[in-house]
């Protein structure tokens, strides 16, 4: 089975407000976890940030990503995903993160913008998926 199949019994999760806990690998080799808005193109599991922040970095400098997503409905609900990021793009990625936020928070569009902000979806590889 492959691991995306073995997502397809957590699908409803990436329609729900479900955070994704996001864990990256800082240059000291210690883990960062930061909570995530997060959706799933039916191949690649999909973050969006802004360019120069801690994830970013260290995403561009170590592709090797974990992450959890708990069921806001029941906490006792959860998925487990390891993988890697196999593509980071600036295209389209203003238009993602207000989906994003319309899903998260129901207003239209993504106003925390910082002057000169660039916004990149990164695509990562579901390499191991458990509950």
């Amino acid at each position: 089975m492959s691991q995306n199949q073995a997502l397809e019994k957590f699908l409803d999760l990436f329609e729900k407000r479900s955070l994704a806990h996001l864990a990256t690998v800082m240059p000291d080799g210690s883990p960062q976890v930061t909570p995530v808005w997060v959706d799933y193109d039916g191949q690649h599991i999909l973050i969006n940030t802004a360019r120069g922040r801690q994830k970013d970095r260290n995403m561009i400098r170590n592709p090797a990503v974990a992450m959890s997503i708990v069921d806001p409905d029941d906490p006792y609900r959860y998925v487990q995903i390891r993988g890697r990021v196999v593509e980071a793009v600036e295209t389209g990625a203003d238009l993602h993160i207000d989906k994003l936020t319309f899903k998260y928070t129901g207003r239209a569009s993504y106003d925390w913008r910082s002057t000169g902000e660039v916004r990149v979806i990164y695509k990562i590889e579901p390499l191991h998926v458990s509950d």
